[in-house]
């Protein structure tokens, strides 16, 4: 299907500059470029990646969440992901809390678990609609594949410049062998007339290590430190838009940043048009006990000598607890106050 036209993003509202990585001399070692990464990972958490080569995946993704959506209610609730934490699946609007005040999310979303792409047709996590099935040799794996090279890049970039022993990260993630919250999501967010700040997605961190985003239409906003007022990151054709987690900041002593963020309506002419999103989720093993890693590097461990304290770099949980909890208490029926949305936050608690 080809790539719609749409309105210009407005040039009136407050936006946030990125730095452009090019994931091309990322892979040839440039030592510039994975300066330039550095920076952006360990001052905002956010940047924007070109030439990173998954275009007609990108493409091909929003097709079949747009075949998705369009399915009927009856069809999709039959692959809905349930209040136990579980996220792979059907996700409805409204379904979870954008804050502490239960007010409801306002997406619809379809999660297909990295663990189900990459064993197709033989599931390993769970079923999905016909649609996904459709797409999953030509689309879904291509796409998820081409996702987990680009993050294995990254991710290397950071254990050299962390000072950890060589494949140390990898092995915590791809490398560990087992399954994990690695997932890809397409989200739609329909256009209903909503206030420009009813979000759509409440202010949060991300829950893994590395996110891989495209989005058409603007909505995504970040908090900077030290800023009070929200600011759009305006998207860019061809660009993704790539951010560090929790599991990550955590692991590296808080030296890589993950930032808040949230969804709302896109802003100016394009408010009166559906928001499509698509998001792979890179995350660590599940049974990886999320924790500063000191004792592999003196650089991660002088960041967590020097810290404020705001961020806890020994949780005791495992990724995928640390994972589950947080999906969990923020699905509405799971709701009893309050104290339900605070049991599904990560590092950004006390910082919103």
């Amino acid at each position: 299907m080809p790539v719609p036209t749409f309105p210009p993003f407005p040039d009136n509202v407050p936006t946030h500059p990125l730095l452009v990585i090019d994931y091309n001399l990322l892979k040839s070692g440039d030592v510039k470029e994975k300066e330039r990464l550095w920076t952006a990972a360990t001052e905002l958490g956010f940047w924007y990646l070109k030439n990173h080569g998954a275009d007609e995946e990108v493409n091909g993704m929003f097709d079949m969440g747009a075949e998705t959506m369009a399915l009927p209610m009856e069809e999709k609730m039959k692959f809905e992901q349930g209040d136990g934490g579980i996220s792979f699946g059907y996700k409805a609007k409204g379904a979870s809390a954008v804050d502490a005040e239960g007010n409801p999310d306002t997406v619809e979303w379809m999660n297909v678990s990295k663990d189900d792409a990459l064993s197709y047709p033989k599931p390993a996590r769970r079923t999905y609609p016909h649609t996904v099935n459709a797409r999953m040799k030509s689309t879904i794996t291509p796409f998820v594949q081409k996702s987990v090279d680009i993050n294995d890049t990254i991710l290397a970039i950071f254990n050299e410049k962390l000072e950890l022993p060589e494949g140390a990260l990898d092995k915590l993630h791809t490398g560990s062998g087992e399954f994990s919250g690695c997932e890809t999501r397409v989200i739609r967010n329909p256009a209903a007339g909503l206030a420009a700040d009813r979000m759509a997605i409440g202010a949060h961190t991300d829950f893994g290590s590395l996110s891989f985003l495209h989005n058409r239409l603007g909505g995504l906003q970040v908090l900077p430190p030290g800023v009070e007022e929200w600011q759009y990151v305006k998207p860019l054709p061809g660009h993704a838009i790539c951010n560090i987690g929790d599991a990550l900041s955590v692991m590296s002593g808080g030296i890589l940043r993950s930032n808040i963020h949230r969804v709302v309506p896109p802003p100016g002419e394009q408010s009166t048009l559906d928001r499509w999103s698509l998001v792979f989720f890179f995350r660590p093993g599940n049974s990886v006990l999320l924790r500063a890693l000191t004792d592999q590097s003196p650089v991660i461990a002088d960041a967590v000598n020097a810290a404020d304290g705001s961020i806890d770099f020994n949780p005791g949980e495992t990724a995928e607890e640390w994972f589950v909890r947080r999906v969990k208490y923020q699905r509405l029926n799971n709701r009893k106050g309050p104290e339900t949305w605070m049991a599904s936050r990560g590092t950004e608690k006390g910082r919103v």
